[in-house]
């Protein structure tokens, strides 16, 4: 159906069946909206993990570069202390 023919339709329509299908509408939404706040918390609680995941995974590489510097250090350190 084209929007000029949807427009067409809804002016053609009588108080009572306008008033009737905004309360199809509502209704539909009201319906909906339970559904679509339980989807709300389960992405949230997703997006939650997944970005305490990436902090971890940051803090992980961070302590893995810093250990191989220090290990990087080590034998010199070493080397400076028998001369």
């Amino acid at each position: 159906m084209e929007q000029t023919e949807v427009l067409d339709e809804v002016q053609n329509l009588s108080p009572e069946e306008l008033k009737e299908r905004r309360q199809k509408i509502t209704d539909y939404y009201s319906e909906h909206i339970p559904h679509l706040k339980i989807q709300l918390e389960y992405e949230e609680l997703l997006t939650s993990i997944e970005k305490l995941r990436a902090e971890r995974y940051q803090a992980q590489m961070f302590l893995a570069q810093a250990y191989q510097e220090q290990g990087e250090q080590e034998p010199t350190e070493r080397k400076l202390k028998r001369t």
